[in-house]
């Protein structure tokens, strides 16, 4: 995706009425709410990338280091969540991890927050961003390859995904 795509998808989200908020800056009961969602969400198979209970939920709005944990809100709802991780562990290339609401689904949410977080590694310098997804996840790799991901090889049984930020 290019700059001036992810300039006007950043747009959109605006004018929706959509916030993306480091998860710091919404109450762990409201982060707990979209983790029980997750945990009751038949995909939730497909993502996995730490427990998703309200301990976690309450440790990851204190959270202080390098990785990143927003939050895609509107009005009061928690709609979707993401995350770059892997600098904590010293990566130069984070790993994004993307969900949103299944209520939420099939109106861009995905795609304006993956927007954001592009934007946000390549503001913390990152040249790439990583990711896996399981082969019978389709639309996961269909919106990732249309945000200009490729796919190369595998890791766990998961396709691992690349997109260049330069």
């Amino acid at each position: 995706m290019s700059r001036a795509d992810e300039d006007r998808v950043s747009q959109e989200a605006a004018t929706s009425g959509i916030r993306f908020l480091p998860v710091q800056q919404v109450p762990a009961e409201a982060l707990a709410q979209l983790f029980d969602t997750i945990t009751a969400d038949v995909d939730d198979r497909w993502f996995h990338p730490h427990p998703f209970t309200s301990q976690q939920a309450d440790a990851l709005t204190r959270y202080d280091g390098q990785d990143l944990y927003y939050v895609a809100v509107q009005g009061d709802e928690v709609l979707a969540y993401g995350m770059l991780r892997g600098w904590d562990e010293g990566y130069r290339i984070p790993s994004l991890g993307v969900y949103v609401r299944p209520d939420a689904r099939g109106q861009g949410l995905a795609t304006r927050l993956t927007a954001f977080l592009h934007r946000a590694a390549r503001d913390k310098g990152a040249p790439r961003v990583r990711l896996r997804v399981y082969p019978d996840n389709t639309a996961a790799i269909g919106l990732y390859e249309g945000l200009g991901y490729t796919f190369e090889g595998e890791e766990c049984g998961q396709m691992v995904g690349f997109i260049d930020l330069r």
